[in-house]
Protein backbone atom coordinates (compact mmCIF):
# COMPACT_ATOMS: atom_id res chain seq x y z
CA UNK A 1 0.00 0.00 0.00
CA UNK A 2 1.32 3.64 -0.97
CA UNK A 3 0.81 6.19 1.45
CA UNK A 4 -2.74 7.72 0.05
CA UNK A 5 -4.38 4.19 0.16
CA UNK A 6 -3.02 3.99 4.46
CA UNK A 7 -4.31 7.55 4.64
CA UNK A 8 -7.60 6.64 3.05
CA UNK A 9 -8.15 3.43 5.06
CA UNK A 10 -7.22 5.42 8.58
CA UNK A 11 -10.02 8.32 8.05
CA UNK A 12 -12.58 5.31 6.69
CA UNK A 13 -11.64 3.49 10.47
CA UNK A 14 -12.14 6.65 12.31
CA UNK A 15 -15.59 7.89 10.36
CA UNK A 16 -17.00 4.56 9.83
CA UNK A 17 -18.95 6.07 7.03
CA UNK A 18 -18.61 6.47 3.53
CA UNK A 19 -20.04 9.83 2.70
CA UNK A 20 -17.96 11.52 6.08
CA UNK A 21 -14.38 9.97 5.03
CA UNK A 22 -15.24 11.10 1.18
CA UNK A 23 -15.82 14.38 2.77
CA UNK A 24 -12.73 14.42 4.04
CA UNK A 25 -10.53 12.71 1.25
CA UNK A 26 -12.15 15.51 -0.74
CA UNK A 27 -13.44 12.77 -3.36
CA UNK A 28 -16.85 11.33 -4.59
CA UNK A 29 -18.41 8.35 -2.83
CA UNK A 30 -18.65 6.23 -5.81
CA UNK A 31 -14.43 6.76 -6.60
CA UNK A 32 -13.76 6.39 -2.53
CA UNK A 33 -16.15 2.78 -2.53
CA UNK A 34 -13.53 2.03 -5.44
CA UNK A 35 -10.62 2.26 -4.29
CA UNK A 36 -12.03 0.59 -1.08
CA UNK A 37 -13.12 -2.03 -3.22
CA UNK A 38 -9.24 -1.81 -5.16
CA UNK A 39 -7.75 -1.94 -1.80
CA UNK A 40 -9.34 -5.24 -0.23
CA UNK A 41 -8.69 -7.14 -3.88
CA UNK A 42 -5.09 -6.38 -3.16
CA UNK A 43 -5.41 -7.92 0.54
CA UNK A 44 -7.69 -10.72 -0.40
CA UNK A 45 -9.84 -10.04 2.13
CA UNK A 46 -13.09 -7.82 3.01
CA UNK A 47 -11.94 -5.19 5.47
CA UNK A 48 -15.64 -3.17 6.23
CA UNK A 49 -19.13 -4.55 6.34
CA UNK A 50 -21.12 -2.19 4.68
CA UNK A 51 -24.86 -1.49 5.88
CA UNK A 52 -27.05 1.30 5.54
CA UNK A 53 -25.83 2.32 9.29
CA UNK A 54 -22.39 2.75 7.95
CA UNK A 55 -19.14 0.60 8.14
CA UNK A 56 -18.17 -2.47 10.87
CA UNK A 57 -14.70 -3.28 10.77
CA UNK A 58 -14.10 -6.90 9.85
CA UNK A 59 -11.49 -8.89 12.05
CA UNK A 60 -9.30 -8.91 8.85
CA UNK A 61 -9.70 -4.95 8.59
CA UNK A 62 -8.89 -4.45 12.51
CA UNK A 63 -5.20 -6.29 11.60
CA UNK A 64 -5.11 -4.16 8.63
CA UNK A 65 -6.46 -0.59 10.18
CA UNK A 66 -3.74 -1.42 13.19
CA UNK A 67 -1.15 -1.75 10.17
CA UNK A 68 -1.52 1.43 8.48
CA UNK A 69 -2.00 3.75 11.31
CA UNK A 70 1.21 2.30 12.53
CA UNK A 71 2.59 3.40 9.00
CA UNK A 72 1.14 7.05 9.12
CA UNK A 73 2.54 7.21 12.95
CA UNK A 74 6.01 6.29 11.45
CA UNK A 75 5.50 8.30 8.48
CA UNK A 76 5.02 11.98 10.61
CA UNK A 77 8.34 10.66 13.27
CA UNK A 78 9.84 10.97 10.56
CA UNK A 79 8.82 14.40 8.79
CA UNK A 80 9.46 15.79 12.16
CA UNK A 81 12.75 14.15 12.00
CA UNK A 82 13.72 15.23 8.34
CA UNK A 83 12.50 18.54 9.30
CA UNK A 84 14.58 18.72 12.33
CA UNK A 85 17.47 17.78 10.11
CA UNK A 86 17.01 20.44 7.74
CA UNK A 87 17.24 22.52 10.46
CA UNK A 88 19.82 21.72 12.54
CA UNK A 89 23.64 20.85 11.34
CA UNK A 90 23.78 16.91 11.63
CA UNK A 91 26.52 14.33 9.87
CA UNK A 92 29.49 14.08 9.48
CA UNK A 93 31.83 16.51 8.62
CA UNK A 94 35.11 14.90 6.70
CA UNK A 95 38.28 16.95 6.50
CA UNK A 96 41.76 16.08 5.60
CA UNK A 97 44.51 18.54 6.81
CA UNK A 98 48.11 19.49 6.33
CA UNK A 99 49.75 17.90 9.73
CA UNK A 100 51.27 21.19 11.14
CA UNK A 101 47.83 22.83 10.79
CA UNK A 102 45.95 19.93 12.48
CA UNK A 103 48.53 20.13 15.71
CA UNK A 104 48.23 23.94 15.65
CA UNK A 105 44.99 25.88 14.17
CA UNK A 106 42.68 23.39 13.49
CA UNK A 107 41.76 22.25 16.96
CA UNK A 108 40.43 25.60 18.12
CA UNK A 109 38.46 26.15 15.54
CA UNK A 110 37.19 22.54 15.43
CA UNK A 111 36.32 23.55 19.47
CA UNK A 112 34.10 26.09 18.21
CA UNK A 113 32.48 23.88 15.57
CA UNK A 114 31.71 21.16 18.06
CA UNK A 115 30.35 23.49 20.60
CA UNK A 116 27.68 25.77 17.85
CA UNK A 117 27.13 22.07 16.11
CA UNK A 118 27.25 19.20 18.93
CA UNK A 119 25.01 16.97 16.88
CA UNK A 120 27.60 17.36 14.15
CA UNK A 121 30.62 14.49 13.44
CA UNK A 122 34.13 14.99 12.68
CA UNK A 123 36.31 12.52 10.85
CA UNK A 124 39.97 14.05 10.39
CA UNK A 125 42.50 12.85 8.76
CA UNK A 126 45.81 14.70 8.85
CA UNK A 127 49.71 14.35 6.62
CA UNK A 128 51.80 15.98 4.21
CA UNK A 129 49.91 18.30 1.83
CA UNK A 130 50.87 16.15 -1.35
CA UNK A 131 48.81 13.45 0.69
CA UNK A 132 45.73 15.73 1.61
CA UNK A 133 45.62 16.76 -1.75
CA UNK A 134 45.07 13.35 -2.93
CA UNK A 135 42.31 12.89 -0.62
CA UNK A 136 40.21 15.66 -1.74
CA UNK A 137 40.73 14.76 -5.43
CA UNK A 138 39.56 11.14 -4.49
CA UNK A 139 36.92 12.52 -2.82
CA UNK A 140 37.41 11.12 0.06
CA UNK A 141 36.70 13.72 2.09
CA UNK A 142 34.49 17.27 2.30
CA UNK A 143 37.67 19.80 2.57
CA UNK A 144 41.21 19.64 2.76
CA UNK A 145 43.29 22.38 4.09
CA UNK A 146 46.39 22.38 2.58
CA UNK A 147 49.77 24.25 2.33
CA UNK A 148 51.96 25.70 0.01
CA UNK A 149 50.19 26.85 -3.36
CA UNK A 150 48.49 23.96 -4.62
CA UNK A 151 46.75 24.10 -7.96
CA UNK A 152 42.56 23.19 -7.26
CA UNK A 153 39.80 24.00 -9.64
CA UNK A 154 37.74 24.01 -7.38
CA UNK A 155 36.40 26.36 -4.66
CA UNK A 156 40.19 27.17 -3.16
CA UNK A 157 40.00 29.95 -0.33
CA UNK A 158 43.26 31.35 1.53
CA UNK A 159 42.93 30.90 4.78
CA UNK A 160 46.05 32.87 6.36
CA UNK A 161 50.13 33.32 5.81
CA UNK A 162 52.61 32.70 8.63
CA UNK A 163 56.66 33.92 7.88
CA UNK A 164 59.21 31.85 8.22
CA UNK A 165 62.22 32.20 11.25
CA UNK A 166 65.32 30.98 11.93
CA UNK A 167 64.97 30.31 15.40
CA UNK A 168 67.98 29.50 17.98
CA UNK A 169 69.10 29.70 21.52
CA UNK A 170 72.34 31.76 20.46
CA UNK A 171 72.53 32.63 17.10
CA UNK A 172 70.75 36.35 17.05
CA UNK A 173 71.78 37.22 12.85
CA UNK A 174 71.11 35.57 9.80
CA UNK A 175 74.78 36.66 9.27
CA UNK A 176 75.65 34.39 11.99
CA UNK A 177 74.25 31.54 10.39
CA UNK A 178 77.50 30.76 7.70
CA UNK A 179 79.98 31.18 10.87
CA UNK A 180 78.36 29.18 13.20
CA UNK A 181 79.08 25.06 13.81
CA UNK A 182 75.80 24.41 15.47
CA UNK A 183 73.61 22.13 13.55
CA UNK A 184 70.92 23.06 11.38
CA UNK A 185 67.86 20.94 12.11
CA UNK A 186 65.49 19.53 9.56
CA UNK A 187 62.57 18.11 9.68
CA UNK A 188 60.97 15.95 6.69
CA UNK A 189 58.01 17.39 4.95
CA UNK A 190 56.59 17.61 1.36
CA UNK A 191 58.72 18.05 -1.13
CA UNK A 192 57.38 21.56 -1.64
CA UNK A 193 58.33 23.09 1.24
CA UNK A 194 61.83 21.81 1.97
CA UNK A 195 62.20 23.04 -1.79
CA UNK A 196 61.41 26.57 -0.54
CA UNK A 197 63.98 26.43 2.35
CA UNK A 198 66.06 24.69 -0.11
CA UNK A 199 65.89 27.64 -2.49
CA UNK A 200 66.21 30.64 0.25
CA UNK A 201 69.18 28.84 2.24
CA UNK A 202 71.36 28.52 -1.31
CA UNK A 203 70.19 32.06 -2.50
CA UNK A 204 71.29 33.50 0.37
CA UNK A 205 74.68 31.87 1.63
CA UNK A 206 75.42 29.91 -2.10
CA UNK A 207 76.84 26.84 0.39
CA UNK A 208 75.15 23.88 2.19
CA UNK A 209 74.65 24.07 6.25
CA UNK A 210 78.28 22.29 7.42
CA UNK A 211 75.94 20.03 9.92
CA UNK A 212 72.44 19.14 9.53
CA UNK A 213 70.45 16.86 11.48
CA UNK A 214 67.42 15.12 10.14
CA UNK A 215 64.11 14.37 12.26
CA UNK A 216 60.78 13.07 11.27
CA UNK A 217 58.19 15.52 13.18
CA UNK A 218 58.01 18.99 12.82
CA UNK A 219 57.44 18.94 16.52
CA UNK A 220 60.37 16.64 17.23
CA UNK A 221 62.49 19.90 15.62
CA UNK A 222 61.01 22.29 17.53
CA UNK A 223 61.61 20.71 20.98
CA UNK A 224 65.57 20.07 19.93
CA UNK A 225 65.71 24.01 19.11
CA UNK A 226 63.88 24.64 22.74
CA UNK A 227 66.20 22.56 24.48
CA UNK A 228 69.22 23.91 22.60
CA UNK A 229 70.57 21.31 20.71
CA UNK A 230 70.66 23.20 17.22
CA UNK A 231 68.50 26.33 15.06
CA UNK A 232 66.02 25.98 12.47
CA UNK A 233 63.48 27.34 10.02
CA UNK A 234 59.86 27.19 11.24
CA UNK A 235 56.40 28.96 10.55
CA UNK A 236 55.13 31.37 12.58
CA UNK A 237 52.10 28.63 12.64
CA UNK A 238 54.44 26.42 15.75
CA UNK A 239 55.87 29.38 17.57
CA UNK A 240 53.29 31.08 19.78
CA UNK A 241 53.57 31.22 23.26
CA UNK A 242 57.67 29.94 23.34
CA UNK A 243 59.83 31.46 25.57
CA UNK A 244 61.18 34.98 24.61
CA UNK A 245 64.80 34.15 25.18
CA UNK A 246 64.44 32.35 21.87
CA UNK A 247 65.58 34.46 19.31
CA UNK A 248 63.16 34.12 16.33
CA UNK A 249 64.74 35.99 12.99
CA UNK A 250 62.46 36.28 10.10
CA UNK A 251 63.52 35.16 6.62
CA UNK A 252 63.71 37.68 4.13
CA UNK A 253 63.12 37.94 0.51
CA UNK A 254 65.66 39.96 -1.94
CA UNK A 255 63.10 43.05 -1.47
CA UNK A 256 63.66 42.48 2.53
CA UNK A 257 59.72 40.80 2.76
CA UNK A 258 58.72 38.31 4.69
CA UNK A 259 58.67 35.15 3.23
CA UNK A 260 56.11 33.16 4.67
CA UNK A 261 54.02 29.86 4.11
CA UNK A 262 50.25 29.90 2.44
CA UNK A 263 47.46 27.64 3.76
CA UNK A 264 44.28 27.09 1.68
CA UNK A 265 40.92 25.47 2.25
CA UNK A 266 39.82 23.39 -0.77
CA UNK A 267 37.49 21.48 -2.01
CA UNK A 268 34.78 20.15 -4.61
CA UNK A 269 31.62 22.67 -5.35
CA UNK A 270 28.92 19.97 -4.13
CA UNK A 271 31.01 19.33 -0.90
CA UNK A 272 30.50 22.88 0.03
CA UNK A 273 26.79 22.99 -0.07
CA UNK A 274 26.17 20.25 2.99
CA UNK A 275 25.56 21.95 5.72
CA UNK A 276 27.93 20.69 7.62
CA UNK A 277 30.46 22.00 5.60
CA UNK A 278 28.66 25.32 5.85
CA UNK A 279 28.68 25.64 9.31
CA UNK A 280 32.68 24.84 9.13
CA UNK A 281 33.08 27.18 6.27
CA UNK A 282 31.09 29.74 8.67
CA UNK A 283 32.98 29.27 12.01
CA UNK A 284 36.59 29.37 9.71
CA UNK A 285 35.64 32.75 8.67
CA UNK A 286 34.92 34.08 11.82
CA UNK A 287 38.44 32.68 13.35
CA UNK A 288 39.81 34.90 9.90
CA UNK A 289 38.16 38.01 11.15
CA UNK A 290 39.42 37.58 14.76
CA UNK A 291 42.62 37.36 13.32
CA UNK A 292 42.95 34.01 14.95
CA UNK A 293 45.83 32.33 13.20
CA UNK A 294 47.23 30.86 16.67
Amino acid sequence: MNISEVELLSVLAQEMNMRKAAERLFVSQPALSQRLQSIERDWGAELFIRSHKGLTLTPVGELVISYANEVLEKEEKLREEIQFLQSEVHGTLKIACASIVGQNWLPKVLKRYVQKYPQAKISLITGWSSEILKAVYEDQVHVGIIRGTPEWKGIKNHLFKDRLYLVDREIEKIEDVIHTNRPFIQFKSDSNYYQEIQDWWHHRFQTSAKRVIIVDQIETCKQMVLNGIGYAILPEITLHGIEENLSKIPLLNDDQEPIGRDTWLLGYSSAFQLKQVKAFHEVVKEFLQEGKMN
